[in-house]
């Protein structure tokens, strides 16, 4: 089992920046560093869309295609959290944001490949 807890939504402006943290709590023992983590974000009425993930030791990242350069993964396990840097924010970007967990071999941007979801923290941008 592992807790996942999002932090540091809130409201900003068009072309501000944000941070998002997701801090991992392992209660079965199994080290956060060896679950790939992933961000995914939903608008009310759609699906969850992917954003960004992360292999357990940080060295490979994915982005989705349309996000790419505005928003950066990264991840320390030392302190077994997971963050979400987010710039030149845009209205479109509103929306909950999600922090999840999975294994390595199964494909980052399918969220039904996720084993463990937080509760989200929500961005909106005002424009």
């Amino acid at each position: 089992q592992l807790q996942l807890v999002e932090s540091g939504g809130g409201l900003v402006q068009s072309g501000g920046s944000l941070i998002l943290s997701c801090a991992a709590n392992a209660a079965s023992g199994r080290a956060f560093s060896t679950y790939t983590m992933g961000w995914f974000r939903r608008v009310p009425g759609k699906e969850r869309e992917f954003v960004a993930a992360i292999v357990g030791n940080g060295r490979n990242k994915f982005y989705a295609d349309s996000l790419e350069g505005r928003f950066t993964i990264s991840r320390d396990n030392a302190k077994n959290t997971l963050y979400l840097q987010v710039h030149y924010l845009q209205p479109e970007d509103t929306a909950d944001y999600y922090c999840g967990a999975k294994n390595f071999w199964e494909s980052h941007s399918d969220s039904r490949n996720y084993l463990y979801w937080g509760q989200g923290t929500q961005v909106t941008v005002s424009s």
